[in-house]
Protein backbone atom coordinates (compact mmCIF):
# COMPACT_ATOMS: atom_id res chain seq x y z
CA UNK A 1 0.00 0.00 0.00
CA UNK A 2 1.32 3.84 -0.82
CA UNK A 3 2.13 5.75 2.06
CA UNK A 4 0.79 8.84 1.19
CA UNK A 5 1.82 10.71 4.11
CA UNK A 6 5.84 10.71 2.61
CA UNK A 7 4.86 10.19 -0.68
CA UNK A 8 5.72 13.14 -3.23
CA UNK A 9 4.82 12.71 -7.05
CA UNK A 10 7.90 11.87 -9.66
CA UNK A 11 7.30 15.49 -11.68
CA UNK A 12 6.64 17.77 -8.29
CA UNK A 13 9.85 16.29 -6.84
CA UNK A 14 11.53 17.15 -10.79
CA UNK A 15 9.79 20.27 -10.60
CA UNK A 16 11.21 21.35 -7.23
CA UNK A 17 14.85 19.40 -7.76
CA UNK A 18 15.80 20.31 -11.39
CA UNK A 19 13.36 22.77 -13.14
CA UNK A 20 12.87 25.57 -10.74
CA UNK A 21 16.59 26.25 -11.11
CA UNK A 22 16.65 25.86 -14.93
CA UNK A 23 14.23 28.12 -15.18
CA UNK A 24 15.19 30.91 -12.72
CA UNK A 25 18.65 30.53 -14.50
CA UNK A 26 16.93 30.81 -18.31
CA UNK A 27 14.19 33.66 -17.78
CA UNK A 28 16.85 35.56 -15.01
CA UNK A 29 13.90 35.70 -12.40
CA UNK A 30 15.27 37.63 -9.30
CA UNK A 31 12.90 36.44 -6.69
CA UNK A 32 11.89 32.75 -6.57
CA UNK A 33 8.19 33.30 -6.51
CA UNK A 34 8.81 34.45 -10.35
CA UNK A 35 9.50 31.44 -11.30
CA UNK A 36 6.36 29.55 -13.08
CA UNK A 37 4.75 26.87 -11.84
CA UNK A 38 1.28 24.58 -12.58
CA UNK A 39 -1.46 26.13 -10.98
CA UNK A 40 -4.47 23.46 -12.13
CA UNK A 41 -5.47 21.00 -14.96
CA UNK A 42 -8.76 21.37 -16.09
CA UNK A 43 -10.31 18.29 -17.88
CA UNK A 44 -13.98 17.96 -19.89
CA UNK A 45 -16.12 15.52 -21.26
CA UNK A 46 -18.55 17.67 -23.50
CA UNK A 47 -21.26 14.77 -24.39
CA UNK A 48 -23.70 17.40 -26.17
CA UNK A 49 -25.71 15.81 -28.59
CA UNK A 50 -25.84 12.68 -27.44
CA UNK A 51 -26.76 13.66 -24.27
CA UNK A 52 -30.17 15.37 -25.08
CA UNK A 53 -31.43 12.17 -26.70
CA UNK A 54 -29.86 10.14 -23.86
CA UNK A 55 -29.48 10.99 -19.91
CA UNK A 56 -27.47 8.08 -19.41
CA UNK A 57 -24.61 9.04 -21.47
CA UNK A 58 -23.27 11.93 -19.54
CA UNK A 59 -23.58 9.17 -16.29
CA UNK A 60 -21.40 7.27 -18.59
CA UNK A 61 -19.11 10.30 -19.18
CA UNK A 62 -18.55 11.13 -15.46
CA UNK A 63 -17.56 7.70 -14.44
CA UNK A 64 -14.85 7.51 -16.82
CA UNK A 65 -13.32 11.37 -16.53
CA UNK A 66 -13.65 10.80 -12.84
CA UNK A 67 -11.27 7.05 -13.46
CA UNK A 68 -8.94 9.24 -15.70
CA UNK A 69 -8.95 11.80 -12.84
CA UNK A 70 -8.59 9.96 -9.81
CA UNK A 71 -11.22 12.33 -8.88
CA UNK A 72 -15.13 12.75 -8.45
CA UNK A 73 -16.02 14.74 -11.80
CA UNK A 74 -19.03 17.37 -11.78
CA UNK A 75 -21.81 17.36 -14.45
CA UNK A 76 -22.24 20.40 -16.23
CA UNK A 77 -25.44 21.62 -17.02
CA UNK A 78 -26.42 23.87 -20.41
CA UNK A 79 -26.97 27.59 -19.53
CA UNK A 80 -30.04 28.49 -21.55
CA UNK A 81 -32.23 26.75 -23.28
CA UNK A 82 -31.32 26.32 -27.48
CA UNK A 83 -34.40 25.10 -29.63
CA UNK A 84 -32.30 24.56 -32.49
CA UNK A 85 -30.01 21.58 -30.42
CA UNK A 86 -32.99 20.70 -28.51
CA UNK A 87 -31.26 21.70 -25.51
CA UNK A 88 -33.27 23.39 -22.23
CA UNK A 89 -31.98 25.07 -19.69
CA UNK A 90 -30.34 22.83 -16.62
CA UNK A 91 -30.38 19.78 -18.87
CA UNK A 92 -26.88 17.61 -18.53
CA UNK A 93 -24.32 18.44 -21.56
CA UNK A 94 -21.13 17.06 -19.91
CA UNK A 95 -18.60 16.81 -17.00
CA UNK A 96 -15.56 18.42 -15.54
CA UNK A 97 -13.19 18.20 -12.93
CA UNK A 98 -10.23 20.74 -11.98
CA UNK A 99 -7.19 18.78 -10.64
CA UNK A 100 -4.62 20.58 -8.37
CA UNK A 101 -1.82 19.51 -6.29
CA UNK A 102 -0.91 16.24 -6.25
CA UNK A 103 -3.49 14.54 -8.06
CA UNK A 104 -2.31 17.12 -11.33
CA UNK A 105 1.47 16.12 -11.15
CA UNK A 106 0.15 12.63 -11.17
CA UNK A 107 -2.21 12.76 -14.09
CA UNK A 108 0.15 14.96 -15.96
CA UNK A 109 3.08 12.63 -15.73
CA UNK A 110 0.46 9.51 -16.42
CA UNK A 111 -0.47 12.05 -19.77
CA UNK A 112 2.87 12.30 -20.45
CA UNK A 113 4.24 8.81 -20.43
CA UNK A 114 1.35 6.64 -20.69
CA UNK A 115 -1.10 8.09 -22.90
CA UNK A 116 -0.10 10.29 -25.07
CA UNK A 117 2.33 7.24 -26.75
CA UNK A 118 -0.99 5.28 -26.73
CA UNK A 119 -2.49 7.62 -29.23
CA UNK A 120 -3.26 6.90 -32.94
CA UNK A 121 -0.64 8.42 -35.61
CA UNK A 122 0.88 10.93 -32.74
CA UNK A 123 3.63 13.06 -33.93
CA UNK A 124 3.73 15.49 -31.02
CA UNK A 125 1.40 18.31 -29.91
CA UNK A 126 0.98 21.50 -31.53
CA UNK A 127 3.22 24.46 -29.72
CA UNK A 128 1.02 27.36 -31.01
CA UNK A 129 -2.36 26.07 -28.41
CA UNK A 130 -1.37 28.97 -25.75
CA UNK A 131 -3.75 31.53 -24.88
CA UNK A 132 -1.17 34.26 -24.52
CA UNK A 133 -1.45 34.39 -20.48
CA UNK A 134 0.70 31.30 -20.09
CA UNK A 135 -2.08 28.48 -20.44
CA UNK A 136 -1.97 25.80 -23.07
CA UNK A 137 -5.42 24.09 -23.90
CA UNK A 138 -5.47 20.77 -26.44
CA UNK A 139 -8.16 18.38 -27.63
CA UNK A 140 -8.13 14.65 -27.19
CA UNK A 141 -10.46 12.65 -29.67
CA UNK A 142 -10.55 9.28 -28.20
CA UNK A 143 -10.63 9.11 -24.05
CA UNK A 144 -9.61 5.49 -24.73
CA UNK A 145 -5.87 6.06 -24.60
CA UNK A 146 -6.19 5.89 -20.41
CA UNK A 147 -5.40 3.04 -19.26
CA UNK A 148 -7.70 3.36 -16.29
CA UNK A 149 -10.14 3.29 -19.13
CA UNK A 150 -11.54 -1.05 -19.60
CA UNK A 151 -11.64 -0.83 -23.40
CA UNK A 152 -14.30 -3.99 -23.16
CA UNK A 153 -16.90 -2.38 -21.01
CA UNK A 154 -16.69 1.08 -23.23
CA UNK A 155 -20.00 1.85 -25.29
CA UNK A 156 -19.03 5.29 -26.48
CA UNK A 157 -15.40 6.78 -27.16
CA UNK A 158 -15.69 10.72 -25.77
CA UNK A 159 -13.70 13.47 -27.09
CA UNK A 160 -11.65 15.56 -23.91
CA UNK A 161 -10.56 18.55 -23.34
CA UNK A 162 -7.18 18.95 -21.26
CA UNK A 163 -6.62 22.40 -20.22
CA UNK A 164 -2.96 23.15 -18.46
CA UNK A 165 -2.98 26.61 -16.29
CA UNK A 166 0.20 27.81 -15.17
CA UNK A 167 1.12 30.66 -13.37
CA UNK A 168 3.87 31.76 -16.18
CA UNK A 169 3.05 35.55 -17.29
CA UNK A 170 3.96 34.33 -20.84
CA UNK A 171 3.63 31.88 -23.71
CA UNK A 172 7.80 31.53 -24.04
CA UNK A 173 7.90 30.92 -20.37
CA UNK A 174 5.09 28.14 -20.17
CA UNK A 175 6.44 26.29 -23.08
CA UNK A 176 9.79 26.16 -21.48
CA UNK A 177 8.18 24.98 -18.38
CA UNK A 178 5.92 22.24 -20.56
CA UNK A 179 8.75 21.30 -22.17
CA UNK A 180 11.53 20.72 -18.79
CA UNK A 181 8.17 18.36 -18.47
CA UNK A 182 9.08 16.00 -21.21
CA UNK A 183 6.09 17.49 -23.05
CA UNK A 184 6.12 16.26 -26.68
CA UNK A 185 5.84 19.35 -28.67
CA UNK A 186 6.27 18.90 -32.57
CA UNK A 187 7.11 23.01 -33.08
Amino acid sequence: MLDTANYTPRLKSLYNDTIRASMKEEFGYKNDMQIPRLDKIVLNIGAGAESVKDSKKVKAAQEDLTAIAGQKAVVTMAKKSIAGFRVREDMPLGTKVTLRGERMYEFLDRFITIAMPRIRDFRGISGKSFDGRGNYAMGMKEHIVFPEIDFDKVDEVWGMDIIICTTAPTDAEAKALLKAFNMPFNS
